[in-house]
């Protein structure tokens, strides 16, 4: 039975290889994606696709750095909507064409999606996201001081900008996402997590310099469409546990219970597979219903339960 999908794609995965990331090459990595995407739409699932932006944030800081004294700088909440555009752009391009060669009357058109945050989330009195490039400790310091960022040595490979990443609480323009997935468009929304917005004073939203965790929007888009599955793909065809070791086990089926244990075990790592399985668990708690991970050659299996790890109630 067709079903409304919320599926989550890393950021990495529109880029197959670190060595070839121009736009034409980012296009390839979305129309491959499109394939295992194209599939389920090519069944009459409805789609909502939120994508990550991690590198791509990353390529619009340093154009903005190599820019500096020429050009203006470039602030967060700007940084992800122009991720927004480009990246649904290559989305909704590829998977347009993909429905074209399967034969499916099927579209595709992405929303610039802002988030609600709250300004007062912890998050902002302790940033730990890393964004931007490597820098010397020397460099990383004077930029504190000079511009105020918050720096930190990120695992031995040099000190890097953090910022902060708060929950994301609302989605502003959650009906039009809706009725477009409910109407049959594939949507993507929600890109990079969302632009992070909040009321100021007045009441009016105000961008914030932050980043969402793309899973965690994507988990409360699920939860807010009332999707029938929350859906996150990875690099991974399963989650593991004691990944890595001569012990590593593939999951197949995760309680909540079984999934909360796990965690507080430390056996997924915080930067990777950790903030995935969170947002998973949200899902199936809010809602009852099933979210699943896997990889892109396998998403049609995992939604007919032959492979992934479903997790479940």
């Amino acid at each position: 039975m067709p079903e409304k999908l919320v599926i989550a794609v890393g950021g990495n995965a529109l880029i197959e290889d670190p060595h070839h990331v121009s736009v034409h090459a980012q296009y390839l990595a979305a129309r491959h994606a499109a394939e295992s995407l194209g599939g389920l739409a090519a069944e009459g699932h409805k789609l909502a696709i939120v994508h990550g932006n991690g590198p791509q944030v990353g390529f619009i800081l340093r154009r903005a750095e190599l820019a500096r004294g020429v050009l203006h700088e470039v602030p967060l909440d700007s940084c992800v909507a122009d991720t927004q555009g480009a990246l649904g752009y290559n989305l909704q391009m590829a998977l347009t064409n993909e429905m074209k060669a399967r034969g499916a009357n099927r579209s595709a058109a992405t929303v610039v999606t802002q988030v609600l945050v709250d300004p007062e989330d912890e998050a902002f009195a302790n940033p730990v996201k890393p964004i931007g490039g490597f820098m010397e400790e020397a460099e990383a310091k004077k930029r504190s001081e000079e511009e105020g960022w918050k720096v930190r040595e990120d695992a031995g490979r040099g000190w890097r900008r953090v910022v902060p990443s708060p929950e994301p609480s609302g989605i502003v323009e959650l009906e039009v996402v809706r009725a477009l997935v409910d109407s049959g468009v594939i949507t993507v929304a929600a890109g990079g997590g969302g632009i992070p917005v909040a009321p100021g004073q007045d009441g009016e939203l105000e961008g914030v310099e932050a980043v969402i965790d793309k899973d965690k929007a994507a988990s409360l888009l699920a939860q807010s469409l009332d999707a029938d599955k929350l859906v996150i793909s990875t690099a991974v065809p399963r989650v593991c546990i004691n990944f890595g070791q001569p012990n590593q086990k593939e999951l197949e089926t995760v309680s909540v219970a079984e999934a909360q244990q796990l965690i507080e075990e430390g056996h997924f790592a915080p930067g990777s597979m950790l903030p995935k399985v969170q947002a998973i668990v949200a899902f199936v708690q809010a809602t009852g219903k099933e979210g699943v991970i896997t990889d892109p050659p396998h998403l049609k299996a995992a939604l007919a339960g032959r492979a992934g790890t479903r997790f479940i109630p």
